[in-house]
């Protein structure tokens, strides 16, 4: 494969498996899915819904800004909540973050999330 490029920063946790933070290819980084935990590893289940929406974020801008990209060069967002009645709290922290940019987005209910946190958010952006 040609003109692939992994992406790896300290300023977001380290993967925890066999995958990259992201990996860019023809002008388009691929942001594997970030879940609430920080730099050191903690996962922050105990942390309000808002606080993980925000680590998420600062996350994936951190995996990011390492590819050459931004929170404003967002092609598509999906985003996992693991309850559905945090969605407003969640797209409140989203919207604030992302301010006049209005990417594609996907919200995706599911039943459960790794280590019982509230979210995880996939994005693809441009470089």
């Amino acid at each position: 494969m040609t003109n692939i490029q992994t992406i790896y920063t300290e300023n977001a946790p380290a993967p925890a498996g066999h995958y990259s933070q992201a990996i860019v290819h023809n002008g388009v980084v691929y942001v594997a899915g970030q879940l609430p935990i920080d730099q050191d590893g903690n996962k922050r289940s105990d942390a309000a819904v808002e606080e993980q929406a925000e680590l998420v974020f600062r996350n994936t801008e951190a995996i990011l800004q390492a590819a050459g990209s931004s929170l404003g060069r967002i092609l598509s967002v999906t985003i996992y909540v693991s309850n559905i009645e945090n969605w407003g709290k969640i797209n409140a922290v989203y919207s604030r973050i992302m301010g006049g940019h209005k990417p594609a987005r996907a919200v995706v209910p599911v039943p459960e999330l790794h280590y019982g946190l509230a979210l995880e958010v996939q994005v693809i952006a441009a470089v």
